[in-house]
């Protein structure tokens, strides 16, 4: 993973580290351009308190997505590999 010039975070696809961007201008830029104008209109409208949460949000890259819409297929199939309840985490 190369250093970056611009603020990021790091997420997590497939296990494997991903940079993405943690900047308002950042994501906006990083969007399909028929989804801007939501992310915009979201943003606006989202409180301060949370704004760090809806950015991180919208910064997710798609396959981020694809995996965390299998794990709750998986989870609502009854299937729950690998995954632990909060309350059993130390």
């Amino acid at each position: 993973m190369e250093a970056s010039t611009t603020a990021t975070w790091n997420a997590f696809v497939d296990g494997e580290p991903v940079e993405v961007p943690a900047t308002i201008a950042g994501i906006r830029a990083q969007l399909d351009p028929d989804r801007q104008a939501e992310f915009d209109e979201v943003i606006s409208a989202t409180p301060a308190q949370d704004l760090h949460r809806v950015l991180a949000l919208w910064a997710l890259p798609d396959a981020a997505w694809t995996q965390i819409n299998q794990d709750f297929e998986r989870l609502e199939a009854g299937d729950h590999t690998g995954f632990h309840p909060s309350e059993n985490v130390a």
